[in-house]
């Protein structure tokens, strides 16, 4: 990685050091030069936001930097993520740009990038966007007057995505069939209504009331207690909850409980399996993966593909492999057939269709794997600190893979994108997923706050 670009794309706090004005003013030159503008009509950007209010900010910025150097920009407003990489590809953009942070805080915002074919740009693009972005040297003053870019607002764009997620889900009918849909106050909170209502389901939408600040906030998938209780006041028959720029999508069944994401990775893999749909018999997860998944793809028959945490790095995977299904445990869904990133509206189709199809409830497909203890704990750090140089905490992890063996595992890494270290401690039995945790803990704190 750059020093720029994480593992999603640029990201951090809006208004300061790199989500700026400036750099996107910058970042949209940096683009247009590496596309290979040479004045209007010649290239095309595409740029989708969540509903943060720092969103107009960058977006204005971008679009003058894109323009400036002669590139012109379809601007299609507040779309998810996958939105904005099925259109960069069907309106034939060169690049399109999502303004997100995902599922932070309003506070925070970020820059995603996709190449023409949908997919997120490639580790080498990104350096060389990043090395034309640092170097001061992009200059526009070779464009004149009459090269200049152009912005295009696209009133249409929602609706085009919207007719391409229901396409995913061939004659799918809803009808009898009653949702709770949290949509994160983000950007598909009016989308995602919209769909599931025009394929007939009753559809109870919560946090769908976006002014700026409210993204993510005690909602969404990173809150999936909320649209539980949705779920049992209103007697649904499921729960659906998506993050703030709506590619991860969270479960819950009737019973309001929250749906792991390897159980729902579990049941998918099993059903393209069943209908001899899943390519190479192969499932693409992440080391986030619960080890109950891979013994139960294993007796399925079904080899596991494991990637580092990220879902490039799943995709990536996917696309090297020529496999069809991927995600992460924690709410990322990749159907290749489809889609070119996460997409959880078009998950959450692919898993009703699935219901309707065999006539079983969300429970009762979910029940297809048995799941080891598992914790995962995310700790703030004063600095993402060589973990190799840390005493303590190297001690301990190395007493803790000892003493799990072969029945566990643990593992440590920083956040891509926040100044935070992620644990997971996995055993079968939680008296000692617990006791690991709370060793770990220490040692973190003892290590790297101190």
């Amino acid at each position: 990685m750059g020093v720029l670009f994480g593992t999603d794309g640029i990201r951090g706090q809006a208004n300061s050091y790199p989500i700026t004005a400036e750099l996107a003013l910058n970042l949209g030159k940096a683009i247009a030069h590496v596309f290979e503008a040479e004045g209007h009509g010649t290239r095309r950007a595409l740029i989708g936001k969540d509903t943060r209010l720092s969103g107009y900010m960058l977006e204005t910025a971008l679009t003058s930097g894109l323009v400036s150097m002669g590139m012109d920009v379809f601007l299609v407003g507040p779309v998810p993520t996958p939105a904005v990489a099925h259109l960069t590809k069907t309106m034939n953009a060169d690049a399109g740009v999502m303004l997100t942070a995902s599922h932070n805080p309003f506070d925070d915002n970020g820059i995603k990038i996709f190449s023409r074919d949908g997919f997120k740009l490639s580790d080498e693009m990104e350096d060389l966007l990043e090395k034309h972005l640092l170097s001061g040297e992009l200059v526009s003053d070779h464009i004149r007057s009459e090269n200049l870019g152009k912005s295009y607002r696209i009133e249409d764009a929602r609706g085009r995505y919207i007719e391409f997620a229901k396409s995913t889900a061939r004659n799918l009918e809803l009808n009898g069939l009653k949702l709770v849909l949290d949509c994160a106050n983000g950007a598909a909170y009016q989308i995602a209504p919209w769909i599931f209502k025009e394929l007939g389901a009753e559809v109870v939408k919560i946090f769908a009331e976006p002014d700026g600040f409210n993204i993510n906030n005690d909602c969404g998938a990173l809150h999936s207690a909320t649209v539980g209780r949705a779920v049992l006041e209103h007697k649904a028959d499921l729960g659906i909850a998506f993050d703030g720029d709506a590619d991860r999508v969270v479960f819950c069944d009737a019973a309001g409980k929250e749906v792991d994401g390897d159980r729902v990775l579990a049941m998918c893999a099993l059903d393209l399996k069943k209908r001899k749909m899943l390519r190479k018999n192969t499932l693409v997860v992440t080391t986030m993966s619960n080890l109950g998944l891979v013994k139960r793809m294993s007796e399925a028959g079904i080899t596991t593909e494991t990637t580092d945490v990220g879902d490039r790095y799943v995709i990536e995977c996917m696309r090297k492999g020529g496999f069809n299904l991927g995600g992460e445990k924690s709410g990322h869904l990749i159907y290749t057939d489809f889609a070119t990133t996460g997409d959880g509206i078009v998950s959450a189709l692919q898993v009703l269709s699935l219901m309707v199809r065999t006539g079983q409830p969300l429970a009762e497909l979910a029940d297809c794997m048995e799941e080891y203890p598992q914790q995962l704990r995310s700790l703030p750090v004063a600095a993402k600190k060589p973990l190799a140089e840390q005493p303590t905490l190297v001690s301990e992890l190395a007493a803790c893979r000892q003493a799990l063996g072969d029945e566990g595992r643990v593992l440590v890494r920083y956040s891509g994108t926040e100044k935070k270290i992620r644990l997971l401690v996995e055993a079968k039995q939680q008296e000692l997923v617990d006791q690991w945790m709370e060793t770990l803990s220490r040692a973190v704190e003892k290590d790297l706050n101190q």
